[in-house]
């Protein structure tokens, strides 16, 4: 029987987790597989750019080199772009006017970088403005390092995660950096004023300013950046701007395919959309209503979409998704998960202030289970709050005893080292002692530390205590 044609639009880390789950259930026996990528590049993580900012190798967060592809008889188109899927013939069109038939269609897109209208980002003669850059590829930071210069300074727009990863890279450069953020509040997606104002703290110790509750108006300069106007008036000046203030799904190749589109590209429990033989997963896909940007909920529509596709489960079916992260933010641990804060009157909020420390904690408690958390400073108890938030255990009549860490789970095989990956520390020392003594080895053999990255300190320490014991 002759092989199915699958082509997956896109080469982010949604279409390499796919690409994993779907080798994982021996779909080569069933597919021909063709990805389709728009960076002359194999997929890499794009929560580790700050590395290669700060002068790392884009190596250092490759997932999947070029070579991954071949090895492993898939088709890798690199440096081309899908304009067009024709889902009655079933062909799409390329950036280089070539045209491919398929069988099953996988839009993997993803996001692109929001830039908000801002004056000035164009010189006088309509070319982009010299110094100001996104920050959302590898070549994005290759742009950005060119330019930045030791005691030059530099005005980063936004201040969630990447914005404040930038910030972070440019001041370890030797630049004086300056962070805009329209909230109040700093990473206002995961954390509450508390917790915005301890990360705020904690950003400026590092000599990195920081102005909330105001954002760029205009970019000023003679075809090169030379200051920022803010909304206040304010003129702060400015060698390099760099936007990181937000994302939205891809969807525009969808649009003009007929594929439905809401926020994002509409799909079901099956990650389908209403167009036969056309799927959507990550941050491209919206599943009632919600369209998720975290590592977690991403590699769990994977595993659904791998299962449906090959067959390996026709039960399989995506529910939705509880979103949580665990990341180091320039250096500071950050972890926030479920309800923010009291939704219902009967809701308890348990809060714990280390001012000395630089530590806040909060915990929401719903009818006797952990609905939320919020660690700032220290994130040691996240992944046991983790795994009591999803298993819906009850909390213990004292609920500050959930926050010691005494009470995480008291087993190698019940204690979760990768919340993205569901990895236990008993599986990864079983690695190690396989003969993974290294950082790169025993990600790929147990893909911890290839989601948002946070455990690879924990990944580090298990390999010193391990590797060397064996």
């Amino acid at each position: 029987m002759s092989r199915k044609r699958l082509a997956i639009i896109g080469n982010g880390m949604a279409a390499g987790r796919l690409l994993d789950e779907l080798l994982r259930r021996n779909a080569g026996a069933a597919f021909e597989i063709t990805v389709f990528g728009e960076e002359p590049r194999g997929s890499y993580n794009r929560i580790l750019l700050g590395r290669v900012l700060g002068g790392g190798e884009p190596a250092e967060i490759t997932l999947k080199p070029a070579e991954w592809y071949a090895e492993r008889g898939v088709a890798f188109r690199s440096a081309v772009r899908v304009t067009r899927v024709d889902p009655v013939a079933r062909r799409l069109a390329t950036s280089d006017g070539d045209a491919h038939p398929y069988d099953v269609c996988v839009f993997a897109t993803g996001s692109a970088p929001l830039v908000p209208p801002v004056h000035g980002l164009k010189a006088d003669d309509g070319a982009p403005r010299g110094g100001v850059h996104v920050f959302r590829t590898i070549d994005d930071c290759l742009a950005i390092r060119e330019r930045a210069r030791p005691g030059s300074s530099a005005v980063v727009v936004g201040g969630g995660l990447l914005g404040l990863e930038a910030a972070k890279a440019l001041g370890d450069l030797g630049l004086h950096v300056t962070v805009l953020h329209l909230n109040p509040v700093l990473m206002n997606a995961q954390l509450d004023k508390h917790g915005g104002d301890l990360l705020r703290r904690a950003i400026e110790k590092l000599g990195i300013f920081v102005r909330t509750g105001t954002t760029a108006d205009a970019v000023l300069g003679n075809g090169h950046v030379e200051a920022v106007r803010l909304r206040t008036g304010e003129v702060v000046p400015a060698d390099l701007v760099v936007f990181a203030c937000g994302i939205v799904p891809r969807v525009e190749v969808a649009q003009a395919s007929g594929v439905p589109v809401g926020r994002a590209i509409l799909v079901n429990d099956l990650l389908a959309t209403s167009v036969p033989g056309v799927y959507a997963v990550g941050e491209c896909a919206e599943h009632e209503g919600r369209v998720y940007g975290l590592v977690q909920p991403i590699w769990e529509q994977c595993a659904v979409l791998a299962d449906v596709l090959t067959g390996a489960n026709p039960r399989a079916r995506y529910t939705g998704s509880k979103v949580y992260a665990r990341l180091k933010v320039a250096g500071v641990e950050v972890a926030s998960f479920g309800a923010p804060g009291a939704e219902f009157p009967t809701d308890e909020v348990v809060q714990v202030f280390e001012d000395r420390r630089g530590v806040y904690r909060k915990l929401v408690v719903r009818n006797g289970k952990l609905a939320g958390a919020m660690l700032v400073g220290c994130a040691e108890a996240a992944p046991a709050l983790v795994q009591m938030f999803d298993r819906d255990e009850p909390m213990p009549p004292n609920r500050l005893d959930v926050l010691a860490t005494g009470l995480a789970p008291a087993t190698a095989a019940e204690r979760e080292v990768c919340n993205c990956n569901h990895v236990t520390e008993a599986a990864l020392v079983a690695a190690i002692r396989d003969g993974c003594d290294t950082l790169p080895a025993l990600c790929n053999a147990t893909r911890a530390g290839t989601g948002c990255g946070s455990c690879r300190g924990q990944l580090t320490g298990l390999l010193a205590t391990h590797a060397t014991a064996g």
